[in-house]
């Protein structure tokens, strides 16, 4: 099979992961091998592949790939989540074009439609992530609405209430007014607002004088829901207002003046209005109180009935028209730009309303004090570390779970009400029916008799048990695939949703399982443009993964993710990165094939050769050790920049150059057996982050049989090596490099041979054999002093000098030598003037004075070299 000339990627990605699944290489079943699980934290059913999904699947491919190539039996479960919100948004939406209202639809109806939705749209973002190369096993995918992941659900909703933690009652709840519905305090999210603070004229009842007080709110809107007025007890300014009541503005309501500390006596006029059915404070204080909730606001945020005022207006239109009206009616003292936090919906980016309403919730504390220690005593570890904070502040302010949710796509409530009042939870109708009868005696009722609870399940309520339900462990507990899968190996996912999944599965895990879900959690960064701005589609800053794919290919694409990508910390991304990536590729292809155009001849290998293979295998090992180490702390975009700078600048640049036969010559079997070799281990150490041309490759390198693939091949793993032929190298590429420019400089031409001049012993004379073949040199001599006119450079404190005899310009060669003297006298002066001052010498630390000394001795031992050049050109 021939080598094409130039690499493209689109010849390439489709045929090797074809193979890949029909030779089920992804698939993974329990065996006696350590389990290696990773569980993709499911995106929306009906999502698209954008940034960060790009982001967080390469994390997980890199670490699963790499997982299965340490012989690890590796498993990457991949699924949907069925987004309660938006998918329900969608469907709306859709229905609302075609002139059908949901309210006109019974709930079997919208479902059938909701369903036909998600097969229609579902599952587009699982068959992109292959473009991308996830090697997932797609056997298991999952849905949280299958059938499956339903019963676990439903299954742990009647457990936990049957523990007594999931209970139903009136509370003060966050309201999104456009998905219409209950959200939990973790999907509202703050904003600051340029709003306006508005001083409204409380009206004292029976005031002789006609007094008033003042109160000061950002919300005008809510009076008609006001129910007292309260001033703090310990606030000399209001003093007069104890003990009297005052009249709600426009509204007419006669209200009491109450006292309670919770009023900051420094906030506007120290006098609060009270709206207990539209303020979570204010709620409190009208339970402490016994005060009357008055609901203003209709489901939609329009005003109610109850309001008296305004019905059917829109909030935000009321507010502009009453600030109006208190003005003409003299009720409104003045209004002041105020800055202040809002409240806005995760989903919809709406306003949320406080709002009172039935609802369940789950008691939490329970879970807050299983799920905190084995984090905060790193049993289970969170990559970048800063995170720990973030989560105990969460886990030690918590509080319980609202985990209903107004909507009908998702996982219905398991309550079944009773005719007379009351309600049993059970998995079934007919087990609901069985507790009913049992509850009121009446052998007489029917499955019919009774009503299921209308409302549905927080999405998080299915995905929080995702580790589980996907190995059955809820329904089947003990199984043998929760038994050997979990817990989970590595999380990988975006600490944006470290309370809204992260926790919760650390606290169903302690809850179900008795143990950890995952021993780490990888937070990767969010994707920014290089200018630092997040990317959405408003800012049209947000490239089409597939479209760089087409472009750049899938490794360059997945190369310059990880390029930018430090756990934790924010990329910056730059199509200039996936260019370098793609640029990479075409060096590993042109560099393979260079390798493979080698005739092979006879089996002496030259000194030079077995210099460089010596080397290079050391170069591997002490690679290997590094990347293994940077692995095991997740700091996987080293890993890959080690295995790039390898591959570049030590293989290609020096290992390829060395070993490289003359024009028209062949090379030694033994050379070229060891050359593939090193390809061979290169290759297997770029897979994980580069599959599709590695294996491309990998398979060029020897006739493979059918089904092999470098992704089962085991890493070889050798990380012992000797570091002196290291270090001696690099003192054998300075060597080289002073040659080099030696000859750039004196426009001496590569093919006219050279001699060296080694004064005194050389300590690379080990490497002369690779220095002569790569600088073309005709001999490297030992001299007691060098030649007159050679031109010398130092390494380390060893003299090597080039005799030029007949080669250079004599005047342009002095010229350049009396200009570099010069500088040097300057620079050594200007050390000198530093050494010489006592308060530099008193005060510097003792390695910044060896550093300066190192300085001067250096420049010293250039200017005597220099002067020795001149001297000899003027003779």
């Amino acid at each position: 099979m021939e080598l094409a000339s130039k690499y493209n990627p689109a010849d390439v990605e489709g045929k090797w992961y074809q193979y890949w699944l029909d030779n089920k290489l992804f698939s993974s079943k329990p065996d006696g091998r350590e389990p290696y699980t990773v569980v993709i934290p499911p995106p929306n059913v009906t999502g698209v592949l954008h940034m960060g999904h790009m982001l967080n699947n390469t994390i997980q491919d890199i670490l699963v790939r790499r997982a299965r190539m340490m012989g690890k039996n590796a498993c990457w479960v991949p699924g949907t989540d069925h987004a309660s919100i938006a998918t329900e948004a969608k469907v709306v939406n859709k229905l609302a074009q075609q002139g059908i209202k949901k309210t006109d639809l019974t709930r079997e109806e919208f479902l059938k439609h909701a369903w036909e939705w998600t097969h229609e749209h579902g599952g587009i973002i699982l068959k992109q992530l292959r473009k991308l190369g996830a090697s997932c096993d797609w056997d298991r995918t999952a849905f949280t609405m299958d059938e499956e992941r339903s019963k676990s659900v439903i299954k742990v909703f009647v457990d936990l209430y049957n523990k007594g933690l999931i209970y139903r009652g009136v509370r003060m709840v966050n309201w999104d007014p456009k998905a219409l519905t209950a959200l939990s305090d973790e999907e509202v999210i703050y904003k600051e607002e340029h709003s306006k603070l508005y001083y409204l004229r409380y009206k004292v009842e029976g005031d002789a004088e006609g007094r008033y007080a003042v109160v000061a709110t950002t919300r005008p809107e809510t009076i008609m829901g006001d129910t007292a007025m309260c001033i703090n007890p310990n606030d000399p300014k209001n003093e007069w207002l104890k003990g009297k009541k005052v009249i709600v503005p426009l509204v007419n309501r006669v209200i009491p003046v109450i006292e309670d500390d919770y009023v900051d006596i420094e906030f506007g006029t120290g006098c609060l209005k009270v709206t207990p059915a539209h303020d979570v404070n204010d709620y409190m204080l009208g339970e402490k109180y016994n005060l009357p909730s008055i609901d203003i606001f209709n489901d939609n945020g329009t005003i109610s009935e109850a309001a008296g005022m305004y019905v059917g207006m829109d909030r935000f239109d009321v507010r502009e028209q009453i600030a109006k009206d208190l003005a003409a009616a003299n009720l409104l003292e003045k209004v002041e730009d105020y800055n202040n936090k809002v409240g806005f919906s995760e989903r919809t980016n709406v306003a949320i309303e406080p709002k009172l309403s039935m609802q369940w919730f789950l008691k939490m504390k329970h879970f807050a004090d299983m799920a905190l220690p084995p984090v905060m005593n790193d049993e289970l570890k969170f990559y970048p570390a800063k995170y720990k904070n973030t989560y105990k502040y969460w886990m030690e302010n918590i509080k319980d779970w609202c985990i209903s949710r107004q909507l009908w796509w998702g996982h219905r409530i398991p309550a079944y009400f009773l005719p007379q009042g009351g309600f049993v939870v059970a998995e079934t109708a007919e087990e609901a029916l069985k507790l009913a009868i049992e509850k009121t005696g009446n052998k007489d009722m029917k499955i019919e008799d009774l009503r299921q609870d209308e409302d549905c399940l927080d999405t998080w309520f299915s995905s929080w048990l995702w580790p589980i339900s996907l190995f059955d462990g809820i329904n089947n507990p003990g199984n043998e695939e929760i038994k050997y899968y979990y817990p989970t190996a590595d999380l990988v996912t975006g600490p944006d949703i470290i309370f809204f999944w992260v926790a919760r599965m650390i606290m169903a895990g302690y809850e179900y399982m008795g143990d950890m879900p995952f021993k780490n959690v990888y937070f990767t960064g969010i994707v920014r443009d290089k200018i630092g701005r997040k990317m959405s589609k408003s800012l049209g800053n947000s490239p089409d993964p597939l479209e760089l794919i087409d472009k750049y290919g899938a490794d360059g694409v997945r190369m310059g993710m990880m390029l930018a990508a430090p756990a934790g910390n924010d990329i910056l991304f730059d199509d200039a990165l996936c260019e370098q990536g793609r640029n990479f590729n075409n060096k590993i292809w042109n560099a393979f094939r260079l390798v493979k155009g080698w005739n092979v001849e006879g089996n002496e290998q030259p000194e030079y050769a077995r210099l460089a293979t010596e080397w290079f295998e050391a170069m591997l090992a002490k690679t290997t050790a590094e990347v293994n180490d940077l692995f095991g702390k997740y700091r996987l975009s080293e890993a890959l920049m080690v295995v790039y700078k390898l591959f570049w600048d030590e293989f290609s640049s020096w290992y390829l150059e060395m070993v490289k036969p003359a024009y028209g010559q062949p090379i030694d079997s033994v050379t070229y057996e060891k050359t593939l070799s090193f390809f061979d281990t290169l290759l297997k150490l770029l897979h994980p982050f580069m599959p599709f041309i590695t294996e491309e490759l990998w398979q060029h390198i020897y006739d493979r049989k059918d089904g092999e693939s470098i992704m089962t091949q085991t890493l070889n793993m050798t990380e012992t090596y000797d570091e002196t032929i290291i270090n001696k190298f690099e003192a054998v590429k300075e060597v080289i490099g002073g040659i080099r420019t030696i000859r750039l400089q004196k426009n001496i031409a590569q093919k006219e041979a050279l001699n060296l001049e080694v004064v005194g012993e050389s300590p690379v004379a080990d490497f002369n054999a690779v220095i002569e073949k790569l600088c073309n040199l005709s001999e490297i001599a030992q001299v007691d002093a060098k030649a007159e006119g050679a031109a010398s450079f130092m390494v380390g404190t060893t003299e090597y000098a080039v005799p030029l005899g007949n080669l250079i310009n004599v005047e342009e060669e002095l010229k350049k030598l009396e200009a570099d003297l010069k500088y040097q006298e300057g620079f050594l002066m200007s050390v000198m003037k530093k050494l010489s001052n006592e308060k530099f010498v008193s005060k510097a630390p003792a390695n910044v004075i060896e550093m300066e000394r190192k300085k001067q001795a250096d420049a010293e031992t250039k200017i005597a070299a220099l002067k020795e050049s001149i001297a000899a050109l003027k003779k």
